[in-house]
């Protein structure tokens, strides 16, 4: 996006380095260490994606009202500090318009959520950077490779740079954030957990069984069909819609509800319009599971590997397990397990989607004879 959904060359069109290995048994360890390595980035950034959804369900992300990325790392260590955040706290909208109520000690429980959140988005930095840099130093990335986790950093600095301007849209004159800027955090969080999760992929199993081109761009559809998802998704989360017409199939009696085109201009409608919005949510979530199960019906007799078989089937299946979770979600309007539920699964079946792609795609390049600086 910039919608959050990164660059299609960043997700699903990723190549290997120059040289993706040498035929060592060190260079194949040096792409298993820096694979694993990804890996933990990846399950961090997993973990981030569920905490923020429970910190946005729980309403506590406009807790802190003020962002310090070098000395909001301390929480408040005495009284004093926690009267000063919750006086900070006290001029914000929310308190004025809502929790107007809460104490000191109410307010606390909203602030360690939030506080865990940045907390962790930080060491995600860290563990991200530090081993980047190592492996820099010692000569172990070539030159492409570098590159591209150098633009993944880049990708974790701007994200934290996103989430600080979404919670400043909550802090002006209204106690909710941008519904935009809530897609284009959780997008960007999907595109950064997508490029990771590939480079896996590549490090860890380069050669690839001959492509299935059709199978693949169906495979594609799928995964790109789900990241639109995930936006609406996000859209549905910002407007609250998901607290309306908490009926399946059909929207409290009808198929679309009367209202669903009342924002003047129309245009507006799809993108801010509550009921629209969610309509066309748990349309695309549905379309998504039956576009999913045509894939599975395809690959059945179709001439592919083991692995792209099993990927191939996960998908289908978490695609069913996630239209029911949705479904779930909407009747008990959004309760709180549930909710991290279906952003949890959301995150599972676009990393399984993800693996359809590459088990369907091109063979691994082929070796290059100049490569700058090959992993040893």
């Amino acid at each position: 996006m910039h919608d959050g959904i990164a660059d299609a060359s960043i997700i699903t069109d990723m190549t290997l380095p120059d040289n993706p290995h040498d035929d060592t048994d060190a260079g194949a360890a040096t792409r298993r260490r820096i694979a694993l390595w990804l890996a933990l980035c990846a399950a961090m950034v997993f973990a981030m994606v569920v905490l923020g959804g429970t910190t946005r369900l729980t309403e506590s992300g406009l807790s802190i009202t003020d962002w310090r990325p070098v000395t909001g790392v301390l929480p408040p260590l005495g009284e004093a500090d926690w009267q000063a955040a919750y006086d900070r706290y006290r001029t914000s909208p929310e308190f004025q318009t809502r929790n107007f109520w809460m104490s000191v000690a109410d307010f606390k429980t909203i602030f360690w959520l939030e506080y865990l959140h940045r907390l962790w988005g930080r060491l995600i930095g860290l563990v991200f950077l530090l081993p980047f840099l190592w492996f820099l130093a010692r000569g172990r990335l070539d030159r492409r490779l570098a590159w591209r986790l150098g633009a993944l950093f880049a990708l974790g600095a701007a994200q934290g740079l996103m989430g600080w301007y979404m919670v400043k849209s909550g802090l002006v004159d209204r106690p909710d954030v941008s519904h935009y800027r809530l897609a284009a955090h959780l997008g960007l969080a999907f595109a950064i957990y997508g490029g990771m999760a590939w480079l896996v992929l590549e490090l860890w199993r380069p050669a690839r069984p001959p492509p299935a081109a059709r199978l693949r761009t169906h495979a594609r559809a799928v995964l790109w069909w789900g990241a639109l998802t995930v936006l609406y998704g996000a859209l549905v989360a910002g407007l609250d819609a998901g607290m309306a017409y908490n009926t399946f199939p059909l929207m409290d009696g009808r198929l679309l509800p009367p209202d669903a085109w009342a924002l003047t201009p129309p245009w507006l409608n799809p993108l801010e319009n509550p009921a629209l919005v969610q309509f066309i949510h748990r349309t695309l979530g549905v379309g998504l599971a039956l576009i999913a199960l045509v894939l599975w019906w395809r690959a059945r007799h179709a001439a592919i590997g083991r692995a792209a078989r099993r990927a191939v089937a996960a998908t289908a299946l978490m695609a069913l397990v996630q239209t029911a979770l949705g479904i779930a979600t909407l009747l008990s309007a959004v309760a709180l397990p549930l909710g991290v539920a279906h952003q949890a699964g959301a995150m599972v079946l676009f990393t399984l989607a993800l693996w359809t792609v590459y088990e369907l795609g091109a063979t691994a390049c082929p070796r290059r004879e100049n490569s700058s600086a090959p992993i040893r």
